[in-house]
């Protein structure tokens, strides 16, 4: 008796905070509505994503976070809060790396919530032609895995474009086998894209020796190919089971648990410094002895740390090479902008990818 009276306290007491929810949520939603309003009476132009804004916002909250809501959980609920609020007034349309149900599909949610409308694109360089001509308002697509290495597609369209990276993206990339043969047993064929075949190897071959493995388009194919063929079985997301229907017959199989994707968001401007962001640019030098050291030393000179460098070779001549470097920091802090002014002045062709807050979670 004790315990149902404690109970029906507690149930009382969570509707009680149920409601206060639902008048801050949107008391929240107006506020969003009326700071557009007030941009508009302005005359300024009204940005309905605001990255650098998001990312102080998600830090702040992370920061202040007592529990026992885990922080992962806390700024996806805070995303979509965001994206729920934004969309009353304009819902972004977001090309991606498609179709359906693929890891730049998750990426994509992860980072702009489910009020937006997702658009998929067969190849990068749709993603990128789609918000160059301003047919979708931002672009998702994969930078850089942290076992097959850099995404060359991504780089070279970057080079090529008049678009800036906005925003990052961390994804951890967890294999789930999917399929409806019932048991391991029956599987006689594995669908995946090659490099998911390649990063659940050791476990494929431990589990499913001797059946066929057949590289595709993407994991999202896989699982819809999967989804036909009640003898076979594909290597894709959690998403993609929930799409495609699928049942798990065996979860994260990558063989290394750390593998991670990391994306960029397209856009055709670039957001303001957030206090902790990151800056792409990419450059050529003289083909000659000490170029490259000649620009980086600009860097090291004002402590500006560098977090990645790539190479991709140039069209124009054998062995001639572009190089893709990330640094530490807003391309409007000063330090920043002053060595980007001297390595610019260092270089023969140098251009300027753009500047975001580094990801949160």
């Amino acid at each position: 008796m004790a315990s149902e009276q404690r109970l029906a306290e507690l149930r009382n007491a969570i509707d009680a905070v149920d409601d206060e929810l639902l008048a801050l949520l949107n008391r929240r939603a107006g506020l969003t509505i009326e700071v557009g309003e007030v941009k508009r009476a302005a005359g300024e132009t009204v940005e309905f994503y605001r990255p650098e804004r998001e990312a102080q916002i998600l830090r702040r909250l992370l920061a202040a976070n007592a529990g026992p809501l885990p922080d992962g959980d806390l700024a996806r609920l805070v995303r979509e809060v965001i994206s729920t609020c934004l969309s009353l007034e304009h819902a972004l349309e977001v090309a991606y790396l498609g179709p359906e149900g693929t890891y730049t599909h998750a990426a994509l949610l992860k980072h702009f919530g489910g009020a937006v409308t997702p658009r998929p694109q067969a190849t990068i360089a749709e993603v990128f032609r789609e918000v160059a001509s301003s047919g979708c308002d931002y672009g998702v697509v994969p930078i850089e895995n942290s076992l097959g290495g850099s995404v060359d597609q991504t780089l070279d369209a970057l080079a090529a474009s008049s678009l800036k990276v906005c925003g990052e993206i961390v994804l951890g990339v967890h294999h789930q086998l999917l399929g409806h043969a019932g048991s391991l047993d029956a599987v006689v064929r594995v669908f995946a894209h090659e490099q998911a075949l390649e990063q659940c190897r050791s476990w494929l071959q431990r589990h499913l020796p001797g059946r066929e493995l057949v590289a595709l388009t993407s994991n999202a194919e896989a699982a819809r190919r999967a989804a036909d063929e009640h003898a076979a079985a594909a290597i894709a997301s959690v998403e993609a089971a929930r799409i495609y229907g699928l049942p798990s017959l065996a979860a994260n199989i990558e063989d290394d648990p750390d593998n991670t994707t990391r994306f960029v968001v397209l856009g055709r401007s670039m957001p303001g410094p957030s206090g902790d962001d990151r800056t792409l640019v990419t450059f050529s030098t003289a083909n000659e002895s000490g170029a490259l050291h000649r620009v980086l030393s600009v860097l090291a000179a004002r402590d500006i740390s560098m977090s990645r460098i790539e190479s991709r070779p140039l069209h124009t001549g054998k062995w001639h090479y572009r190089f893709f470097v990330e640094l530490l920091g807003h391309a409007s802090d000063p330090p920043v902008a002053e060595a980007l002014a001297e390595m610019e002045a260092r270089t023969a062709v140098f251009h300027l990818l753009g500047s975001c807050p580094r990801a949160v979670l």
